[in-house]
């Protein structure tokens, strides 16, 4: 099975291809450049496999949450091919993209992305016996003293919400994680190694089915509240 991954809901873009049991990726930190990097970074791994794009038999992409422009880019792409083809999508969370690839310590991972506004989006995963993450509760935004998190001795923390909140984090989980890492974005590959057992179990949605997770529907802040933010 050939399957494509997009993931731009973060400050990262990057895009993978499973094939022949290999993993093909392209990843780079680009702020704002996601819709000039997108398609080029698809026929690029495309053509390293040596597959015309009618060979891809699902495509799989980052739902969010995260940025709303990239969010949207990575569904809108999604849609457009798997419409061209007439392939089904299998849409997957950026969250449990991020947490997919912390360590595996055998502790629950507190995945955070910076939902700017002075709020986090934020999940929390275990990691079962198949090496795949599974999300305990529900993915939420809000502010990061408010978070609410299981209570558990040992934590892994990765995202850009820790780099910006840590300290109000490192509060609601009671003491410092064993492992934390604010530099880390969700990845294609993640993306990749969470939908191919669907993708194998034929769980994928139609193209209009395949929908954006926002978790929120404001962008931002108002003149009165960019003020009000500036003066404290």
């Amino acid at each position: 099975m050939n399957l494509l991954a997009i993931e731009t809901a973060t400050e990262c873009c990057s895009v993978a291809l499973s094939c022949n049991g290999a993993i093909i990726e392209r990843s780079e930190f680009a702020p704002r450049r996601h819709a000039e990097l997108v398609l080029p970074m698809i026929e690029s791994v495309l053509a390293e496999a040596g597959l015309a794009r009618g060979a891809i038999d699902v495509i799989a992409v980052g739902r969010g949450p995260g940025a709303f422009t990239g969010v949207r880019l990575a569904i809108s792409v999604a849609q457009g091919l798997a419409l061209g083809l007439d392939v089904p999508v299998i849409p997957v969370s950026s969250l449990a993209a991020l947490a997919q690839h912390a360590p595996d310590h055998g502790m629950p991972i507190l995945a955070v992305i910076d939902a700017r506004m002075g709020e986090i989006y934020a999940g929390v995963f275990t990691r079962g016996a198949d090496g795949l993450v599974h999300l305990q509760g529900d993915e939420t935004v809000g502010h990061a003293e408010l978070v609410v998190v299981p209570s558990h001795p040992r934590w892994c923390v990765v995202g850009s919400g820790w780099a910006t909140y840590a300290p109000l984090l490192e509060l609601r989980l009671g003491a410092a994680p064993i492992f934390a890492d604010g530099a880390r974005f969700p990845q294609a590959r993640a993306i990749v190694e969470l939908a191919l057992p669907q993708a194998l179990a034929g769980n994928g949605v139609a193209a209009e089915l395949a929908l954006p997770v926002y978790l929120r529907d404001k962008v931002a802040l108002t003149l009165d509240e960019q003020r009000s933010a500036r003066a404290k």
